[in-house]
This record gives C-alpha cells, structure tokens and sequence, in this order.
C-alpha cells in the first residue's frame, strides 16, 4: 500500500515530478512530461503498477523501514533521507536536475556512520502500471523498453534481475557514496549520455540557490513562502511556462470515494492566481513566460476561452477511466485527462484579466497583444455574463447564476476600464462603465439574502460558498461593508469545521448534491487561507492570525500541502502538493505581514 499523502516529498525538474515515500520509495513518476504516462505508478496502486524503492535492507515479510529524518537540503528542491540502523546511518539524496538533455531521476547513497547494508527494488511498469518493458543490458547499461519509451538504468553497484524486477544490494561505509540514475528517451533514438550524478547535485543546488535569491519577501513567514514559491517554480512547465496545478491525478478528495480528479494541467484560474504570487515576490519572468503561454493557447479562438489547457497549450484533455489500477487506498476511478475542459467558467475571464492587470501594474512589459486578448475577453462577456455556468468549482450538475462567476466577470470589466484609463488600451470606455454598474447591481439585488445578511452560493439559492470570500479581496465590496461581514460570518457558521477549517459548500454524502457527485470531501485549504485574509481584512487580525498558524501546522514535515484537509481522519487529502493551496499560504502570509499581525 503506498503511503499517506502527506508521506511525500516533491522533487522535480520543471517538466515533470516524481513524489518519494518516507521510506525511500518513488511511487509516481511520469516521463518525460507530467501529463505522460506514469513508469511508477503504485501510488495508485499497487508495487506491480511499478516503484522505485531505496534504502537499508530488510528482511523478507517486513515493512520497509521508513526514514528517521529527512530535509531538503536549504532553499531547493534536493530531498536528503536519513535512517539510523543497528549498523551505522546512510543518508539517500534525490533530486532531479533541472534539464538540459534527457530527463533524470538522481539518487545518491552516502555512508555516515557503520557499515550499512543497502538494497534498491526497480519495478518499472510503463503505461500507468499496465505494461512491463523489456530490460535488458546494453553496453553494460541496463534499459527497460516499451513501445515508444525507454529508460535507461545506471549505477557502479552490482545488479541482478529477479521476478521482473532489478536489484541491487551493497553495503556503505562512512564515506562511500553510491549513485543511481534513470533516465528517458525515446525508444527509437541513441542512448541518452552517460549521467555524472556529483556534477549534477552540484548544478542543482545552485539552479535552486539563485533562483531563492530572487524573492522578495523577508517577513516572518519567510521559511513557509520560500518553501511554497519553490513548489509552485517546480509545477511549471520550462519549455512553455505553462503551469499545472498538481503533479498528480486521482488522489481521492475523500478516501474510498469518487472525486479523483487528473491536475496534470494548466488551469487558467490556478495559474493566473500562481502568477499574482510569484508577481507579489519578485519573480517576474514566470510571469513573463506564462503570459506568452497563455497568448499561444488562446491564439485565433480566444472567445471559447477553455477553462484548462494542456501544458502545451493543447485543447483536447479527453476523460478516460484506468480500470486496472485499483486507486489510492481503493478510491477508484482512477481518471487521466478532465471532462471539465470545456465547461463554461465565466470566472476564469476575471482571473487572466487580473493576472494580466498585476502584470501591467508591477511592471512587466507591454504586450500589444496581450491587451488585445484582454479587450477581446471583454466583448465576450458583454454578451455572455448573464449566462449560467458550471463556476469555480466545476460542477458537473446544472449550470446555476453562481455568485463567484458574477463577481469575477465585474473583475474583468474593471481591470480593463483601467487598463483603457491608463492610455495602454482603446475602448468603448463609457460604455463598460455602465456594463461593470449593471453586473454589480445585478449580484447585489439577485446574490444577496437580505433576510441572513450573507450573499449566497448562487442566484436564489439558500446554500454558502466559500468562494464568496473572495468579494472584498477582488475590491468588488469594501472589506467594511456590513454585507461583507455578514458573508464572512455565515461562512464561518455553516462552513466551518469543527477545527475552524473551511469547505467550500454542501456537499450531501450519498446523495448527489449542487456539484452533481456522491459522496462529501474535506475542508478545501485555500478556502481556510481566504477566510483568515478576510479576517484580517475587517480587523480581526488576531484570529486570522490564529487560524493561518493553525493552516501552516497541516503542511507536512516538509512544508507540502495537498488540496484538502480531512478533518475526521485527521490527514490530507486531495492531489498533492497543490498550488491551489500554496498560493493563498503566501498570498495571507504578504497580508499579515504587512498589518504586523503575527506573533513576535
């Protein structure tokens, strides 16, 4: 059984992601890409859907023992593991160094103390688990190959295959260092060269160590949004600054349930949202780089804006069900690809054209182009903001009048007539002036409950969301209006946990509930960093403090927080790590930093 969500570590090389377990085990990894196919994929499984497993020895029947310390090593995204055995310590290092060639998974065992006996299990299983490749050696190399892909098996320690699986097992003395490499290639082209493991950790730390250099925050949250910053850098897509909003797909939002969903894309929500943070400390060319990802993606169509993309820029993200792997912890479909790329998300319009002002606003570069597009998503929404949509949490149920999606729709109208006032832009001006009063008398008369002073999850409905937070932070409200503290306060009634975290809505267990699904979920961590931004917004800073503090004790050893917090059985939940959840950590972290509400 793989481990707790919250047993993995994130390492990467901007392309792709592998997740390592306590005890030494690589349980996911895709190649070349994130959206490829999965070589390890017993976090979704079982070990014969494929793992890479290394550590000290153990006996046959027994767990692997899981490490007793581990860190990344400073500011980076290098994981160093460390286990105290009856025979002397070994420290294992992996990482995967940002890529100039073929892709790499490194992983170096280092002898600290004794003499430690040591054993690595290669299980490679391409196709998600579903097809072992043919190993062989060649050139005194060992390569796995399948179809199109092979990946090539490096290493001075001795070798030997045995019931589909490559072993190695050795002993480390103080000292010793012993490293193990795979790489990828395509099947058809030349071995990919000979890895040097030393001169690769030598590059990747310091890839990581200028890259931190650049951040501009130096609160005291500091360790926490490093941390976040680092994580979202290693969930973009290099080549093309597409940025997706996890590293996984199907990590139950409910264990044994059926809200698996794949995240190997590139939300324009999550992204824009990614790029207000890196904007907000200091990382421009991210920004930059999605920017122009965004142009191509939207290129020649841009009113059928998609609300989600391939890494690329690709459109088609066809849903497809795996039946043969059983799902993390039995929560089965195991789904790859998102049915929900072509719902109608009016919001996502607000979030670019946000994304795109904060740009404009911080400096970046104009872009004729980009205000084009921006003039161009305007035109669409005059037309369509009256429409119903799936909205913000993309329900697979009837469209509805969400609330959110409303509000957004006055933040594109809004950041737009700015950017015409500040003579960058040409449009009709007077004219969207009066299209942003009319979507904003429209939410107030048709959103709000007069009777329980909250606005609601949709027109004349009865039920909260939690995206409504978002009203004051959006400027749409100022934070004092008494409709605004009425939403604040509702929310923390019929949202809260018992713990004081938020969910986004109702969801009603067995039965399908506004979203369309079975089955109830945990307590959505970005909703829970809003609520403690909009308490420190109305000025009740010692309880966003409180409750932010209490957000940060969820992360796991290593500052990782997947999408949502299972309050009954106490452990995260959800694709893991998730920028959804990374992005409001730094964004309230900036906030409470800036009122001084923080302690010390």
């Amino acid at each position: 059984m793989a481990g707790r969500i919250e047993d993995y570590a994130l390492i990467g090389d901007m392309q792709t992601a592998a997740l390592v377990c306590r005890d030494g085990t690589v349980d996911w990894l895709c190649l070349p890409r994130f959206d490829s196919h999965a070589i390890f994929a017993g976090l979704l499984g079982t070990e014969e859907h494929g793992f890479w497993r290394l550590g000290p020895a153990y006996a046959s029947g027994e767990k692997p023992p899981s490490a007793h310390r581990r860190n990344y090593r400073g500011d980076s995204l290098i994981l160093e593991s460390e286990w105290d055995t009856p025979r002397g310590t070994v420290r294992v290092t992996d990482f995967m160094p940002p890529r100039d060639g073929a892709p790499q998974l490194i992983r170096i065992v280092e002898g600290l103390s004794g003499r430690v006996p040591m054993r690595s299990e290669l299980r490679m299983r391409f196709s998600y688990g579903r097809v072992v490749p043919w190993v062989h050696r060649h050139e005194g190399r060992t390569v796995a190959v399948a179809g199109p892909d092979s990946v090539w098996f490096d290493t001075e320690a001795e070798t030997y295959g045995k019931a589909l699986t490559t072993y190695a097992d050795f002993t480390v003395a103080p000292g010793d260092r012993i490293a193990f490499t795979i790489s990828w290639e395509p099947s058809h082209k030349e071995p990919p060269p000979l890895p040097e493991p030393e001169q690769s950790l030598e590059a990747t730390e310091d890839f990581w160590r200028e890259w931190v250099e650049h951040c501009t925050y130096h609160g005291p949250y500091r360790e926490a949004v490093v941390r976040s910053l680092i994580t979202l850098k290693a969930l973009t897509y290099a080549p093309t600054g597409g940025i997706v909003a996890a590293p996984t797909t199907s990590l139950p939002e409910e264990i044994g349930g059926v809200r698996n969903w794949d995240y190997r894309y590139t939300w324009l929500r999550d992204a824009a949202i990614t790029l207000s943070s890196l904007l907000r400390t200091g990382y421009r060319e991210e920004a930059r780089a999605w920017r122009e990802w965004l142009l191509r993606a939207v290129a020649g169509d841009p009113e059928n804006l998609q609300i989600m993309y391939g890494i690329a820029g690709e459109r088609e993200l066809g849903e497809a069900e795996l039946d043969w792997l059983p799902g993390y912890e039995n929560s089965a479909p195991v789904r790859v690809g998102n049915g929900a790329a072509h719902q109608l998300q009016l919001d996502v319009y607000g979030e670019v054209t946000e994304a795109l002002h904060l740009g404009h606003m911080t400096g970046l570069a104009r872009s004729d182009y980009a205000s084009l597009l921006q003039l161009k998503l305007i035109r669409y929404l005059e037309d369509h903001w009256q429409e119903p949509d799936e909205g913000i949490w993309e329900v697979r149920g009837p469209r509805r009048h969400f609330v959110h999606s409303k509000v957004m729709a006055w933040v594109a109208v809004d950041r737009t007539i700015k950017l015409i006032e500040s003579g960058d832009a040409d449009g009709p001006l007077e004219r969207w002036k009066q299209l942003r009063d009319d979507i904003h008398r429209d939410v107030c008369e048709k959103g709000y409950d007069k009777e329980r002073n909250t606005f609601t999850q949709s027109y004349g409905s009865q039920e909260l969301d939690a995206s409504l937070l978002l009203i004051p932070q959006m400027g749409f409200l100022p934070p004092d209006d008494k409709r605004v503290i009425g939403t604040i306060e509702a929310i923390q009634r019929e949202l809260s946990t018992p713990d004081g975290f938020i969910l986004r809505y109702p969801t009603e267990g067995r039965h399908a509930g506004v979203d369309g699904l079975p089955g109830d979920e945990g307590a959505f961590l970005a909703c829970s960093f809003w609520m403690a931004d909009d308490l420190a917004m109305i000025g009740r800073v010692d309880e966003a403090r409180k409750l932010f503090e209490k957000l940060l004790s969820l992360r796991n050893d290593l500052g990782l927080l997947a999408e949502e917090w299972d309050p009954r059985l106490q452990r995260q939940v959800g694709n893991f790590p998730q920028a959804f959840s990374h992005v409001p950590l730094i964004d309230t972290a900036l906030r409470l930093t800036a009122s001084g509400a923080y302690a010390g």
